[in-house]
């Protein structure tokens, strides 16, 4: 596995890029519904979407086989299939409720499917990314749950639901993520099949990596810091992007290009998924940090206008709305790009994913 290294992470680049190609989705392409389904037992059963779709998305599925809501629906109830069954509910009873009771929410499975589209982009196989895709939604819910703690951001609601420690108490509530974050490498390194070693062990790597200093960890602490110091503070487009490009970019970074170390990508193509990644990453981020500015609680599932109840510095305070929703366009267009010298067949559901990300409302 010596060919492939593990790098820190850099700013995104800025520099303008060709997009080869662009799949239209309206905003309202997919809206996630949510049903309760007696299997698995626990979780919330993705049905076909109730899509609002545009005519020319709606030309796209006619003139392509890939169906965009399909996919959505059969990859999420997959994970979470794999998830009720690593997560069983077991002794000690409290603390394994806690854990599924966030993992098994609800929630896009956005980082899972990433990371499932790698593999396959480099010609890998489902199977062999499923553990690590369940490892980084097992590690994405224990980053919410310690989140919305009273001492981070101090929330009452997620996925439309009252936050772990209003159903569980602090104490528990940070057990669970403990326990969540423990039991994603464990699981990572004992259920993944048919790869070798070396490249488990380097996505093993690659995962530490970005939860730690030089990722989530790194963005969650300057965040802390940069949160309500007024303009003395002095946090500008750098700073705001160093935090984000650490505490959300990193993960989707590590769902990629752990798909694409397990599914035996060359070292190019670790690369250029990489970039890739962190480009969706960051997008994900300036779409949140609209989304929050622009829609209500009930819609998002948590509660709207945070950001700036707690004075938070975000893109549409630093760059005004309209230009934030610029900056989004553009990281989608220089992200798409990383992928033109791939097979365009196998790359199909990340330029859907990323153009999901761009136009979600929620």
């Amino acid at each position: 596995m010596g060919s492939i290294r593990m790098r820190s992470m850099n700013f995104v680049d800025s520099r303008p890029q060709f997009c080869f190609r662009t799949v239209l989705l309206c905003k309202s392409f997919i809206e996630f519904v949510y049903r309760p389904g007696p299997i698995p037992q626990g979780c919330r059963r993705f049905k076909r979407p109730l899509a609002v779709i545009t005519e020319k998305a709606a030309e796209l599925e006619e003139k392509t086989a890939f169906r965009f809501g399909d996919y959505v629906v059969e990859k999420a109830n997959l994970v979470n299939r794999a998830l009720d069954e690593a997560v069983s509910l077991r002794d000690p009873v409290l603390i394994h409720e806690a854990m599924r009771y966030s993992l098994l929410a609800g929630g896009k499975r956005v980082r899972p499917m990433l990371c499932i589209a790698a593999c396959e982009a480099v010609g890998g196989s489902q199977s062999a990314a499923i553990p690590a895709a369940c490892a980084v939604e097992m590690i994405h819910t224990m980053s919410l749950i310690h989140d919305d703690l009273p001492c981070m951001d101090n929330d009452d609601l997620r996925r439309g639901k009252p936050t772990n420690h209003k159903v569980f108490g602090e104490n528990v509530a940070v057990l669970a993520g403990d326990s969540l974050l423990a039991f994603a490498f464990e699981f990572m390194a004992t259920a993944t099949r048919g790869v070798p070693p070396e490249r488990v062990l380097a996505a093993v790597g690659e995962l530490a990596k970005a939860i730690g200093t030089e990722g989530l960890v790194a963005g969650q602490v300057v965040d802390i810091a940069s949160t309500g110091g007024g303009d003395d503070q002095n946090i500008g487009l750098e700073t705001l992007e160093f935090i984000h490009l650490h505490k959300t970019a990193a993960l989707l970074e590590a769902a990629v290009v752990l798909g694409a170390i397990l599914g035996g990508g060359r070292e190019e193509q670790v690369a250029k998924l990489r970039t890739f990644a962190r480009k969706i990453g960051l997008l994900f981020q300036v779409v949140d940090d609209i989304l929050d500015v622009t829609r209500s609680s009930a819609e998002l599932g948590k509660t709207a206008g945070k950001d700036l109840a707690a004075d938070k510095t975000t893109y549409p305070k630093l760059l005004g709305l309209e230009k934030a929703k610029e900056f989004a366009g553009k990281l989608n267009e220089e992200a798409k790009a990383q992928l033109s010298e791939f097979d365009q067949d196998k790359t199909t559901p990340l330029v859907a994913l990323a153009d999901y990300i761009a136009n979600r409302q929620n």
